[in-house]
């Protein structure tokens, strides 16, 4: 008699329900339904204020960004999917033919809900910060917050927090005046 066959956990993750998010964090599945129209506009947002500067080149350019790009820090093992992700296109030239990032992004940002802000803060921080992720922002859009964090030396170092209608320029995309308003509207 031969054992009952266990998917792995990227199988479990690939046959998710449709509507359903899923992550691999510390050898745990994580599925989450898809996100809230407050948390939706602000990534929405955020893309194309970022993108139209250093995505689509009308800026400082050199950049690649995604809204949820499924990120392997190790192949099919440690997988993310943050709400939005940029890579220097210095470091990542060519865009992945399938939907595995395996380069680690220089830049993620996590739209915080109250059912996810606990795993972005407590389980997502932790693991950009051990591969080298550079940059992270937290943003709340009830709260109408924006954390922003560099790593240094393996840990993470605020550099600015902002909130409501603040105007900010913050690394890694210092050269763009983000009106946070925008974020909320």
């Amino acid at each position: 008699m031969q054992p009952a066959y266990k998917q792995t956990l990227y199988e479990q993750l690939e046959s998710l329900p449709e509507g359903l998010t899923g992550e691999i964090l510390n050898g745990q599945l994580h599925a989450q339904p898809r996100p809230s129209g407050p948390h939706g506009r602000a990534s929405v947002v955020l893309d194309r204020l970022i993108g139209r500067s250093y995505d689509d080149g009308d800026g400082p350019g050199g950049w690649w960004l995604f809204i949820e790009p499924e990120v392997h820090f190790v192949r099919d093992v440690e997988v993310a999917v943050p709400d939005l992700a940029g890579w220097r296109r210095i470091r990542m030239p060519r865009i992945p033919e399938g939907h595995r990032f395996e380069v680690v992004p220089d830049w993620v940002c996590e739209i915080l809900s109250p059912s996810t802000e606990s795993k972005d803060r407590e389980i997502k921080m932790p693991l950009y910060a051990h591969y080298g992720v550079a940059h992270a922002w937290l943003v709340d859009p009830k709260r109408h917050t924006l954390e922003a964090y560099a790593l240094t030396n393996g840990e993470w170092h605020l550099l600015t927090e902002a909130s409501g209608n603040d105007t900010i320029a913050v690394a890694p995309f210092d050269a763009l005046q983000l009106d946070l308003g925008n974020l909320w509207s």
